[in-house]
């Protein structure tokens, strides 16, 4: 058992409704970003339509809107999960975002497209610390971090599905336009099927274990049980830094490899998102059998393998902020391989490594806070990039910064000490 006396109860392992819990979900997850990549890889097409829109920074201010309103609908989201239905949450967000995404294809200023993103934000924040603790409710130790790097497989392809975008923003008989009406569809028409099979988790006595069966008083309310945790606020820490540079190859690689390599923003939307992502797939695949394998000898090896991921996304950042002065764009590509294996890695066992450190009730509140720090400061970090590309500097010292904060983040992931005891059979040998 856990220093501090409590543990989590679990079945032997998981049942058929966990895995299709996790099938209903990786649909959503593309959707989910699926919506969020076109605009960066249908950029030129946006800008030269929507022409009030001007300059770098402006169009920096738009990704960065949108992500400080999810940051900080996040906590509010998973609260909500963690206190009412994580279910009602994920359909709830599903059907609004879904028509924000209609809307989306259908403004014609900047103040227009300024709004619809800032409700993209808002009604998206919702979605994943619901759905990554409907996940982990439904999935106990042995098979945690496969769970959840199949869920993060869907976003990874929805990111690649973003990538090919720009071939429809290219094209006379579709646009950008045509591309927001149809993701907009689809997802208001997903939300029936999801409302319908879904299910939650019962809130049973034995859910309730760690408090003797007992509703929590004052004292141990989320905020305070989170906020007191120094495991959690390390987590918080390691999960923003990487993070920083997931959103700028997410938002602003499209465009980064189109100037820098001079080819179309078909290809480079492709380029930009394809083959890192692809990458990612086979990380978390790889990152999320390996975490919990080696979580059968030691209690921290999903915080082992998320370090391994960090490890290689600080070369891999070096290495795309060097590719321009090569000339050659599949030195860039080779090196967002890297990155995206680093970052499949460490972005599977987020979610699994939080299940250690916090009690159940708070996991999608945690998730939520985690989203709020990491995501206000992407949102700063897409407006300084921009605002960096304004003012000429190299991107070799913009990667190479970015790259430094994921050095720090390696430390502190190494710091975290797991409270919970998953299983009988975990024990801590480090």
């Amino acid at each position: 058992m856990a220093a501090d006396g409590w543990t989590e109860n679990q079945k032997p392992g998981p049942g058929r409704t966990a895995w299709v819990i996790v099938a209903l979900l990786m649909p959503v997850a593309l959707l989910n970003y699926l919506d969020r990549q076109m605009l960066a890889s249908m950029k030129t097409s946006v800008m030269a339509e929507i022409m009030d829109i001007g300059s770098e920074a402006n169009w920096g201010r738009m990704l960065g809107q949108f992500k400080w309103a999810y940051a900080l609908l996040s906590p509010v989201g998973g609260w909500l999960a963690d206190r009412y239905s994580r279910r009602m949450t994920i359909c709830a967000s599903l059907l609004a975002w879904s028509t924000v995404t209609w809307w989306t294809g259908h403004v014609h200023s900047y103040g227009e497209l300024l709004a619809a993103r800032t409700l993209m934000g808002i009604s998206e924040a919702f979605y994943i610390p619901a759905a990554l603790a409907l996940i982990a409710d439904h999935h106990a130790g042995p098979t945690r971090s496969r769970a959840v790097s199949l869920h993060q497989m869907g976003i990874y392809c929805g990111v690649i599905v973003g990538g090919f975008s720009g071939h429809a923003a290219d094209s006379p008989a579709l646009g950008w336009r045509w591309a927001f009406d149809v993701c907009g569809i689809v997802g208001l028409l997903y939300v029936v099927p999801l409302m319908l099979k879904l299910r939650d988790v019962a809130r049973s006595a034995a859910s309730l274990a760690d408090t003797g069966g007992k509703n929590p008083g004052p004292s141990e309310g989320p905020l305070r049980a989170l906020l007191g945790n120094r495991s959690f606020l390390l987590l918080v820490a390691c999960f923003t830094l990487p993070a920083l540079s997931a959103w700028i190859v997410r938002d602003w690689m499209p465009a980064v490899l189109k100037t820098e390599f001079g080819i179309g923003q078909g290809k480079a939307g492709v380029s930009a998102t394809l083959y890192w992502q692809l990458a990612a797939i086979a990380g978390a695949f790889g990152g999320g059998w390996l975490a919990d394998r080696w979580m059968g000898k030691s209690a921290r090896g999903r915080i082992r393998v998320s370090a391994l991921g960090m490890m290689l996304i600080v070369p891999a950042l070096f290495g795309v902020g060097y590719s321009p002065a090569t000339g050659q764009l599949w030195v860039a590509v080779a090196f967002l391989i890297l990155f995206g294996l680093g970052w499949g890695f460490f972005d599977t066992n987020n979610m699994p490594i939080l299940c250690q450190i916090v009690r159940p009730r708070h996991r999608a509140t945690g998730y939520g806070l985690m989203n709020l720090v990491s995501i206000s400061a992407g949102g700063m970090a897409d407006w300084g990039f921009g605002t960096l590309r304004d003012r000429q500097v190299p991107l070799m010292g913009i990667f190479s910064l970015f790259g430094g904060l994921s050095v720090i983040s390696v430390i502190l992931v190494l710091l975290i000490r797991p409270r919970v005891a998953e299983t009988a059979s975990v024990p801590d040998r480090s």
